[in-house]
């Protein structure tokens, strides 16, 4: 008899957990992302283990305009025909560095990479990320879309899916964070 306050409280409380899951939005382990700045649609891996996202570039100059930090790049997917873009600097991330990246002479356990904002646009929702820049080239995926991205998505990954949101269907407007 005692079990059955307790069936009652579970059967209360699953449907507020429904709800809650029906606002997010379930993509695969790889999904298909506009960068709208860009102009492209790139290939990206979803990342739950990755805390930030991460975009293939080459020749990173960071440099300041009127005062302030901004960097320059050309994007690393093989779309772009070297292509220069210039974006201010959001900030500078510590990325912690694997065992085989390690230098022991130069003693440092973290890669320091620019980090920019990015509007990007994945199904049919477009937030504004935040995206360090770095080589991927030896990475299938140009592009790593990590947690902190993720959550700003509602994103639930399930990684037996690929390309579960199609085609980026975004309107060309300022993003949503809803």
């Amino acid at each position: 008899m005692r079990l059955k306050p307790l069936v009652l409280l579970l059967s209360l409380l699953l449907p507020c957990g429904l709800g809650f899951a029906a606002e997010k939005t379930v993509y695969g382990l790889h999904e298909y992302a506009r960068l709208q700045e860009l102009g492209t649609v790139l290939a990206a891996k979803l990342d739950t283990g990755a805390k930030t996202a991460s975009l293939s570039a080459h020749n990173i100059k960071r440099f300041k305009r009127n005062g302030e930090p901004w960097v320059r790049f050309t994007p690393g997917s093989d779309d772009n025909d070297n292509t220069v873009i210039e974006k201010p600097l959001a900030r500078i991330s510590k990325i912690k560095r694997r065992a085989g990246d390690f230098d022991p002479d130069e003693g440092k356990t973290y890669t320091a990479r620019p980090v920019i904002e990015l509007d990007v646009c994945m199904g049919t929702a477009l937030r504004t990320i935040e995206v360090n820049l770095t080589d991927r080239s030896s990475f299938e995926y140009p592009l790593l879309i990590g947690s902190d991205a993720l959550k700003r998505f509602g994103a639930l990954v399930d990684p037996s899916l690929k390309y579960a949101a199609g085609q980026p269907g975004c309107p060309n407007v300022a993003p949503s964070d809803e």
